[in-house]
């Protein structure tokens, strides 16, 4: 392959057709069904799977037999399948979605309206993930112009991950037989460490979300005549929370939450740190002098990719402060969000802390906690020895750098759910979101410049897979 070719026509279609069609998308408000309960009847979804679609149909007509299918189960978000022909040999199937996180508060420029600033494209979901449909056809494509083999592909874009792909495993099902076996998969909603070299994923924390919600009252009583008497609803929350993580160093002390490291992973997370140093904690919006939890670089990657931890994510039960009276409020509902280390057992920590939480209520008030399931995470397979030696050449090719490795602290349902699926696949976990790209925050944002040598990357990786 003539690899300054490929890259030249990445780059064209990138600024010509990719970066405007991903503006447009930006600009719909397509939030994941757990933040837009009524997704359906807004369109918004729909919307965005059209405009890809369109735009994927236009490309697909380069490849003679592919195919392209919007589909959409009964009660399901839709989900586009692409299938195109190849000569190589195996089956290579590329992972997408496509729908979004809510706003959240904070942004300079906007969730729903693009910018592009110093190379940037600002915006949700054009990093996380809407443009990996479009990074994949682009390498498909950048191969095609120089006549170069690649294997039959599948490319699935969902439209449910961010509410953890609970409408994927229907369509795995449904697809099954067209999907096959796949002995390659590619994930592009991922995150590199910098921008100067390609970054493989080599472990996702599972999770458990729920509410925990404690009540003390029917309705809220002045304070004047109530505390002293009636419990504090929030102080009974803070002590049930303290049976799942120590208060002292935020420890997650449920056993089903704690696992052993493996030691290829701890020396990987060195590696990274060697590379990336103290920008593993600077690159965070640390406000005035907070401090990191953890004590090296080494341990900070350590801590957000193989630890468990927890989160408060929102809160119900009280006014903003400015409306906020003299009342001793009647209840207060915490969403937890707890990351189960990448090779723990998700049900089983949900249970334990269910457990935890709802035993001996201090005060018996009226506790419980609802977390509908638990979703593992997922530790990558040794890499075959042609596919180690691929995305290095892909990194100093792309990049003019080595290939390096870590794990991620998010998760991706499909991932874990294709590793029990198919045992001998290998993965390349990859994606656009490093230091400051903010997914899910506020000012979200895709290198683009990055962005086009990842894809010329792929690109190169799908003709290794073609040719081995």
């Amino acid at each position: 392959m003539d690899r300054s070719k490929a890259s030249d026509s990445i780059a064209t279609l990138w600024d010509s057709e990719i970066v405007p069609t991903l503006s447009d998308y930006i600009r719909i408000p397509n939030k994941s069904p757990a933040f837009d309960p009524a997704w359906e009847a807004n369109g918004h979804m729909d919307r965005a799977v059209e405009m890809f679609a369109a735009w994927a149909r236009k490309k697909l007509t380069a490849f003679e037999g592919a195919t392209l299918d919007v589909a959409r189960l009964p009660g399901r978000t839709p989900l586009i399948f692409i299938e195109v022909p190849g000569s190589g040999p195996g089956t290579l199937l590329v992972y997408g979605h496509l729908d979004k996180q809510p706003e959240m508060a904070g942004w300079t420029t906007g969730p729903w309206e693009p910018v592009i600033k110093d190379g940037r494209l600002y915006g949700r979901g054009g990093a996380d993930d809407g443009y990996a449909l479009f990074a994949a056809l682009s390498a498909l494509l950048a191969l095609k112009e120089q006549g170069i083999p690649h294997s039959r592909t599948v490319i699935i874009i969902e439209a449910s991950e961010e509410s953890g792909s609970p409408d994927l495993p229907a369509y795995i099902a449904h697809f099954s037989d067209r999907i096959g076996t796949p002995d390659l998969v590619v994930c592009l909603d991922s995150g590199c460490g910098n921008y100067e070299q390609l970054w493989l994923t080599t472990s996702l924390r599972g999770m458990v979300i729920g509410t925990l919600t404690v009540r003390v009252l029917d309705e809220g009583v002045h304070s004047g005549a109530a505390s002293g008497i009636v419990p504090s609803s929030f102080r009974i929350a803070r002590h049930l929370l303290s049976r799942i993580e120590n208060i002292e160093t935020g420890e997650i002390i449920v056993p089903q939450l704690q696992v052993a490291i493996p030691e290829d992973r701890v020396a990987q997370a060195r590696a990274a740190a060697a590379i990336l140093g103290d920008t593993v904690i600077t690159e965070l919006p640390f406000a005035g002098g907070t401090q990191a939890m953890a004590g090296s670089n080494e341990d900070a990657i350590l801590q957000k990719t193989w630890k468990a931890q927890l989160a408060i994510t929102a809160v119900d039960g009280y006014p903003a402060p400015a409306n906020g009276g003299n009342v001793l409020l009647p209840f207060t509902t915490l969403k937890l969000s707890i990351r189960v280390p990448p090779s723990g057992d998700a049900e089983a920590a949900r249970a334990a802390v269910k457990a935890a939480l709802e035993r001996d209520s201090p005060y018996n008030a009226e506790v419980s906690f609802e977390a509908p399931r638990g979703e593992n995470g997922w530790n990558a397979p040794t890499l075959a020895p042609w596919l180690a030696a691929s995305l290095e050449k892909a990194s100093q090719a792309a990049f003019g750098k080595s290939m390096a490795a870590q794990g991620e602290g998010g998760s991706i349902p499909f991932m874990g759910m294709l590793g029990r699926r198919y045992p001998e696949t290998q993965f390349v976990i990859t994606g656009v979101l490093g230091p400051h790209s903010n997914a899910h925050g506020p000012n979200e944002f895709l290198d683009i410049g990055y962005a086009k040598k990842l894809t010329a990357a792929i690109a190169s990786v799908l003709s290794d897979h073609a040719a081995r």
